[in-house]
């Protein structure tokens, strides 16, 4: 009994201490000084006089948001983008399958997919295949990781529609608010600023689209920038999450609108290449690294950045999310300057007419391929492709 009793007490004992240290973290997550600025606290951003305030706790509604874009996803892509393939007669080249052999298999799941000399001439002794059948067979299987051909255009048909229609909600949240024409209203009254209707929608399908891409990075086409898209979405959702609680979504809905404005004319450009439209789609890239360099290289970091650099010290002192949010736009602006320089060399072959596919994806080997179109293909998988790695955000 004074067992059973003791063990209660102890048990108690722990309650409290959990208890405690999650008061002590919650304290110390939402306190004052680290989202607001200084003489104003989470009381003055309570709901009052018809005015509404943004709430952390919305942003819960980000998660049933993505999985419904994801089925919007798969209906569209179902319905309208394959059907849209099939009247462009965009087919999926047929391939020839690896045949089984455990030894190669473990070796390109383990190791490496494409083997060096000194590893074929290995593997041919375990294997008794001559070095031909060895190279014919890493090349059929390379072939069989990478997306077919409808795969690609699906999802630059989703991407693209998105963005379309993100942009309009955009521009529509946007159009008649007198801080998109003069950016010190951004601050006026800052951060007891009311949330419009208009705000709350652009920001629940913008995060919850890119929630939706993280969920389905695994069933999506692997490209050459997997790393920087994983970290754009992520800096991405940080940022729109933070601005939300902090009420910056002023500024964030313009921030959001640069970048969708860009983003539209990429996809495009894709869905027409893969259509093979190549003029067309060479013209509308055109037009998209003009627009790109604009937005992202002199309005995002002369206009965007400078407003939420200079203008909010004139109104209160700097706290932690006023530097927390401007690093994050920093982040956003070297991948920019990364994505420009890649793009600028795709806009130079295009002008030399040498842009050809989308050399984000890796290129199909054949099996009669010569060394020296093998090594060109598979320099995409190495990642030297310049194309490669712009995805254009």
């Amino acid at each position: 009994m004074f067992a059973s009793a003791s063990s209660s007490v102890g048990n108690c004992q722990d309650d409290t201490a959990y208890s405690s240290m999650f008061q002590t973290v919650s304290e110390w997550l939402w306190w004052e000084r680290l989202w607001l600025p200084a003489n104003v606290s989470w009381s003055d951003l309570e709901d009052s006089e018809g005015r509404v305030y943004a709430k952390a706790s919305q942003l819960y509604a980000a998660l049933p948001c993505a999985l419904c874009l994801l089925l919007v996803r798969f209906l569209f892509e179902r319905y309208l983008a394959i059907p849209l393939a099939n009247v462009w007669e965009i087919r999926d080249r047929v391939r020839c399958t690896a045949e089984p052999n455990h030894i190669l298999e473990n070796y390109f799941c383990s190791q490496a997919r494409l083997p060096s000399q000194a590893d074929v001439r290995s593997l041919c002794k375990k294997t008794s295949w001559p070095e031909r059948r060895i190279h014919v067979w890493f090349r059929r299987r390379r072939n069989q990781e990478r997306a077919g051909l409808r795969k690609r255009f699906c999802e630059a048909s989703w991407r693209c529609a998105f963005y379309f229609f993100a942009f309009v909600g955009g521009v529509l949240a946007l159009y008649d608010k007198p801080w998109l024409y003069n950016l010190k209203e951004v601050w006026a009254g800052f951060p007891k600023q009311s949330m419009l209707a208009s705000q709350y929608w652009y920001y629940l399908f913008e995060m919850g689209f890119y929630l939706s891409l993280l969920l389905s990075l695994t069933f999506d086409v692997k490209r050459k920038d997997f790393k920087e898209q994983v970290i754009h979405h992520i800096a991405t959702l940080t940022l729109l999450s933070f601005s939300w609680i902090s009420n910056y979504i002023r500024i964030g809905t313009i921030v959001m609108a640069v970048h969708d404005s860009a983003d539209i004319l990429l996809e495009g450009a894709k869905v027409l290449n893969y259509a093979k439209w190549h003029q067309t789609a060479n013209t509308i890239f055109a037009v998209f690294t003009i627009l790109f360099m604009l937005t992202r290289l002199v309005i995002f970091p002369f206009w965007v950045i400078h407003c939420t650099w200079v203008y909010p010290v004139e109104r209160f002192d700097p706290f932690f999310g006023y530097y927390f949010f401007n690093v994050m736009l920093v982040v956003l602006q070297i991948l920019h300057l990364y994505w420009a320089a890649l793009i600028s060399r795709m806009f130079y072959k295009c002008i030399l007419g040498k842009l050809e596919g989308d050399d984000r994806s890796d290129e199909e080997e054949d099996d009669s391929d010569s060394p020296q179109e093998r090594d060109h293909k598979l320099s995409h998988i190495n990642g030297s492709g310049a194309r490669g790695r712009a995805n254009g955000h």
